[in-house]
């Protein structure tokens, strides 16, 4: 039902980890389902982070380049995500939380160039099926996805969330980027680190965008989710894991909030995407 990317800027804030804190945390309503799509033209970090090299590079967003040009993105998406719903640690069902991986070289992102609105819409469709399985979406855009060719899927997103670590350098490099999608997409919020000393009203009054949540500076819950490490105990309990509930909740609400004030979206891919596993 919801479609939410999220964008970063330089002194590596943790966009991919907080995406991965997400898709485990989002609660899960009856037909519902999560995709987090790794759409980051610098390469992916979950195959080697999260998953540890486990399937090896044979899954991802390379594969739908040429599957774009043929027409065959649609099945090619669903054959290239990986299952990861044993990862929290809870009894969910098969594939109710899944991954696209992105390219493991980014001289593969010219590549998909001509794949990005096509998956734009993709994306829009498989979160607007009138019955049957909804996915809530979420694309994980790094440093640089909100910009060039891959920029339309920050624009087609029902909400733009940058994530920001509350000290200066952060703060200070997010400045501009901010400015800037703000002003070609609108509806940005941040998504705040809280790992230094500026609290989040002060950073929402430097970067005139509002302060949607805040996640905890947790390096070591962290680590599970970008390089695979050891889970400690209780840790769908930790405040790590907690907060990124709460930060779901908080999302929806807002991309739900700018769906109602927009036109109904283009549902054409919607048939097709759902009969298409």
């Amino acid at each position: 039902m919801s479609v939410i990317a999220l964008a970063g800027c330089s002194g590596a804030p943790g966009v991919t980890t907080s995406a991965l804190a997400l898709l485990l945390a989002w609660p899960l309503q009856p037909e519902r389902k999560m995709v987090l799509a790794e759409c980051d033209p610098d390469g992916s970090s979950v195959l080697y982070g999260l998953l540890q090299g486990s399937v090896g590079d044979r899954y991802g967003l390379r594969n739908l380049s040429v599957a774009s040009r043929t027409g065959d993105l649609i099945d090619a998406f669903w054959r290239n995500l990986i299952d990861v719903s044993a990862e929290d640690g809870k009894t969910d069902s098969p594939r109710d939380r899944v991954i696209l991986p992105g390219v493991t070289d980014p001289a593969q992102s010219a590549g998909l160039s001509p794949a990005w609105e096509n998956l734009a819409r993709l994306f829009t469709g498989i979160g607007s099926q009138p019955v049957g399985e909804n996915h809530d979406v979420l694309i994980d855009l790094g440093r640089h996805g909100a910009y060039g060719p891959s920029a339309v899927l920050a624009q087609r997103a029902d909400a733009l969330v940058v994530v920001v670590r509350n000290t200066m350098r952060s703060v200070q490099a997010a400045r501009s980027r901010v400015e800037l999608l703000e002003e070609r997409v609108g509806n940005v919020g941040v998504l705040l680190i809280d790992e230094g000393p500026y609290p989040a009203g002060e950073v929402q009054r430097l970067l005139n965008v509002p302060v949607i949540a805040t996640l905890p500076y947790a390096p070591r819950e962290a680590r599970v989710l970008s390089d695979g490490a050891e889970q400690p105990r209780h840790f769908t309990k930790s405040p790590l894991m907690k907060a990124a509930r709460s930060a779901s909740t908080v999302l929806e609400q807002r991309a739900a909030l700018r769906r109602s004030r927009l036109d109904p979206r283009d549902g054409s891919w919607g048939g097709e995407v759902a009969h298409a596993r």
